[in-house]
């Protein structure tokens, strides 16, 4: 899923450490994500919130069950 709409110095943030899609934030952990230089509480609060409406938490992987 993509990214929410962000300012440029948080966008350029997720991209130097690797992250593109709301899904790759289960793989950072909320302080690294927090410390990224251009990482500010709005751009947080968006990032959380998104993940939020998407179904998980940032820096934790949700396993997905696929038997039925």
């Amino acid at each position: 899923m993509d990214l929410p709409k962000l300012a440029a110095p948080a966008r350029r943030a997720l991209a130097s450490a690797g992250i593109f899609t709301l899904e790759d934030l289960q793989l950072i952990s909320p302080q690294v994500l927090a410390d990224l230089h251009g990482m500010g509480p709005n751009a947080l609060a968006v990032l959380e919130q998104a993940c939020a409406s998407a179904g998980f938490v940032i820096g934790q992987k949700v396993e997905k069950n696929s038997s039925v």
